[in-house]
Protein backbone atom coordinates (compact mmCIF):
# COMPACT_ATOMS: atom_id res chain seq x y z
CA UNK A 1 0.00 0.00 0.00
CA UNK A 2 1.14 3.22 -0.73
CA UNK A 3 1.15 6.12 2.18
CA UNK A 4 -1.82 7.65 0.96
CA UNK A 5 -3.59 4.35 1.21
CA UNK A 6 -2.33 3.74 4.55
CA UNK A 7 -3.11 6.76 5.87
CA UNK A 8 -6.80 6.65 4.86
CA UNK A 9 -6.98 3.12 6.48
CA UNK A 10 -5.04 3.78 9.61
CA UNK A 11 -7.45 6.98 9.60
CA UNK A 12 -11.08 5.38 8.71
CA UNK A 13 -9.74 2.40 11.58
CA UNK A 14 -9.42 4.79 14.34
CA UNK A 15 -13.01 6.97 13.56
CA UNK A 16 -14.55 3.12 14.40
CA UNK A 17 -12.51 2.23 17.33
CA UNK A 18 -10.43 -0.41 15.23
CA UNK A 19 -7.08 0.93 16.44
CA UNK A 20 -5.67 -2.82 18.23
CA UNK A 21 -7.04 -4.01 14.60
CA UNK A 22 -4.97 -1.49 12.85
CA UNK A 23 -1.87 -1.91 14.37
CA UNK A 24 -2.43 -6.23 13.47
CA UNK A 25 -3.30 -4.84 9.99
CA UNK A 26 -1.10 -1.55 9.21
CA UNK A 27 2.11 -1.86 10.93
CA UNK A 28 5.54 -3.43 10.72
CA UNK A 29 6.98 -5.86 12.85
CA UNK A 30 10.36 -3.62 13.36
CA UNK A 31 8.07 -0.88 14.04
CA UNK A 32 9.43 2.45 16.29
CA UNK A 33 6.85 4.34 18.83
CA UNK A 34 7.89 7.61 20.35
CA UNK A 35 5.71 9.64 22.83
CA UNK A 36 6.79 12.69 24.03
CA UNK A 37 10.32 13.40 25.72
CA UNK A 38 9.69 12.60 29.42
CA UNK A 39 7.39 10.64 28.91
CA UNK A 40 6.26 6.62 29.83
CA UNK A 41 7.41 4.29 27.34
CA UNK A 42 9.31 7.49 25.24
CA UNK A 43 10.58 4.80 22.79
CA UNK A 44 8.80 1.43 22.19
CA UNK A 45 10.50 -0.83 19.60
CA UNK A 46 8.82 -3.61 17.95
CA UNK A 47 5.01 -4.10 17.15
CA UNK A 48 4.46 -6.94 20.37
CA UNK A 49 5.78 -4.30 22.78
CA UNK A 50 3.64 -1.54 20.93
CA UNK A 51 1.09 -3.47 21.36
CA UNK A 52 1.39 -4.13 24.80
CA UNK A 53 2.14 -0.33 25.38
CA UNK A 54 -1.42 0.32 23.94
CA UNK A 55 -3.37 -2.37 25.86
CA UNK A 56 -1.60 -0.76 29.15
CA UNK A 57 -2.92 2.43 27.90
CA UNK A 58 -7.09 1.35 27.22
CA UNK A 59 -6.63 -0.43 30.98
CA UNK A 60 -6.10 2.78 31.96
CA UNK A 61 -9.30 4.46 30.47
CA UNK A 62 -12.48 4.04 32.38
CA UNK A 63 -14.60 5.87 29.62
CA UNK A 64 -14.35 7.55 26.19
CA UNK A 65 -17.01 10.03 25.70
CA UNK A 66 -15.98 11.17 22.12
CA UNK A 67 -13.04 11.67 20.17
CA UNK A 68 -12.61 12.83 16.70
CA UNK A 69 -9.57 11.62 13.52
CA UNK A 70 -8.66 14.50 11.24
CA UNK A 71 -8.43 13.89 7.62
CA UNK A 72 -4.66 12.42 7.05
CA UNK A 73 -2.32 14.90 5.15
CA UNK A 74 0.37 12.93 3.24
CA UNK A 75 4.04 13.84 2.46
CA UNK A 76 5.51 11.36 0.52
CA UNK A 77 6.52 8.40 3.12
CA UNK A 78 4.63 10.29 5.89
CA UNK A 79 1.32 11.39 7.06
CA UNK A 80 0.14 13.15 9.75
CA UNK A 81 -3.81 13.36 11.46
CA UNK A 82 -4.66 15.14 14.56
CA UNK A 83 -6.57 13.11 17.26
CA UNK A 84 -8.54 14.88 20.00
CA UNK A 85 -10.34 12.46 22.37
CA UNK A 86 -12.96 13.02 25.39
CA UNK A 87 -11.73 10.60 28.46
CA UNK A 88 -12.17 9.38 31.83
CA UNK A 89 -9.45 8.03 33.13
CA UNK A 90 -9.70 5.38 36.00
CA UNK A 91 -7.29 7.66 38.98
CA UNK A 92 -7.15 10.97 37.00
CA UNK A 93 -10.69 11.83 35.89
CA UNK A 94 -12.10 13.38 32.76
CA UNK A 95 -9.66 15.05 30.23
CA UNK A 96 -9.58 16.64 27.06
CA UNK A 97 -6.69 15.15 24.95
CA UNK A 98 -5.41 16.25 21.45
CA UNK A 99 -2.43 15.05 19.85
CA UNK A 100 -0.85 15.23 16.87
CA UNK A 101 0.26 11.78 15.15
CA UNK A 102 3.20 11.33 12.59
CA UNK A 103 3.91 8.13 10.82
CA UNK A 104 6.05 7.39 8.64
CA UNK A 105 4.98 4.19 5.99
CA UNK A 106 8.10 2.16 4.69
CA UNK A 107 7.48 -0.86 1.93
CA UNK A 108 3.32 -0.65 2.47
CA UNK A 109 3.39 -0.54 6.65
CA UNK A 110 3.81 1.49 9.57
CA UNK A 111 7.54 1.84 10.50
CA UNK A 112 7.43 4.46 12.83
CA UNK A 113 4.95 6.90 14.78
CA UNK A 114 5.52 9.72 17.00
CA UNK A 115 3.44 11.57 19.25
CA UNK A 116 2.44 15.26 20.57
CA UNK A 117 0.04 15.95 22.83
CA UNK A 118 -1.52 18.42 25.29
CA UNK A 119 -4.27 17.09 27.90
CA UNK A 120 -6.05 19.59 30.06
Amino acid sequence: MSAQEVASRLVEMCRQGQNMEALAELYAEDCVSREMAGMPNELTEGLAAIKKKSEQWYATVEEFHGGQVSDPVVAGNYFTCKMSFDITFKEQGRSQMEELCVYEVTDGKISSEQFFYSMD
